[in-house]
């Protein structure tokens, strides 16, 4: 199957109301054509999971600003007043998650597991609603798995076979995203051949990736 297509093309795949998993961290790392092109070509009530909304026309932000997202499920919304308003306005449900929380129900959904069990929330507003599991007499909150239709992930490098290499603040939860969702589109800074990335440098082999979004030339 041929990886890399056109933006346009690649964003034309996610239907309305799709679930969608977002990379990034307060916009960094975040793949920034795909968001452009969801806005572009008006994806809406998109249910969002991503570590936060960013700020208000930046990264994941600009989605919630184009009012495109009925439902996100993160665990930080305090940059992001437009996420706020809608929230309080009930425009847009909002599940906060902790963080390491949110980071492992993705793990647990990409790996297949049954869901999570932690001590962080008990006691607390998080655990309504949950499960509870004892074990050797300690009582643990039961988190389940987080899968998407669609992971959206941005890379530094990508070969043209897929595979991919992160930097810094992106390496969180892109990976992660990368394997918990039904198709995985990759933007990627760069586009090399095959075997430019050395194998213990990637991270997200190619056989997870369906769709490498290709560098197009920008006017303006």
């Amino acid at each position: 199957m041929k990886k890399v297509i056109a933006l346009a093309d690649a964003v034309e795949r996610i239907p309305e109301g799709a679930v969608l998993m977002i990379g990034g961290f307060t916009g960094i790392g975040a793949p920034m054509r795909l968001i452009d092109e969801l806005v572009r070509q008006r994806r809406s009530a998109l249910t969002i999971i991503t570590n936060d909304t960013g700020r208000p026309n930046v990264g994941v932000g600009k989605l919630i600003s184009e009012r495109l997202v009925s439902r996100v499920i993160t665990s930080h919304i305090g940059l992001n007043p437009d996420t706020q308003k809608q929230m309080i306005a009930g425009e847009i449900e909002v599940e906060l998650v902790p963080q390491g929380t949110l980071a492992e129900r993705i793990r647990a959904g990409g790996f297949g597991l049954g869901g999570v069990l932690t001590l962080t929330g008990l006691g607390t507003l998080v655990e309504q609603g949950k499960a509870t599991v004892d074990v050797d007499g300690e009582t643990f909150l039961l988190e389940k798995p987080l899968r998407a239709d669609f992971a959206l992930v941005a890379a530094k490098r990508a070969d043209h076979g897929g595979n991919l290499e992160y930097a810094f603040t992106a390496r969180n939860f892109n990976p992660l995203m990368a394997m918990a969702a039904t198709t995985v589109i990759a933007e990627a800074d760069e586009i090399v051949p095959v075997g430019v990335i050395p194998p213990d440098v990637v991270v997200t082999p190619n056989v997870v990736v369906d769709h490498l979004v290709a560098k197009e030339r920008r006017h303006g």
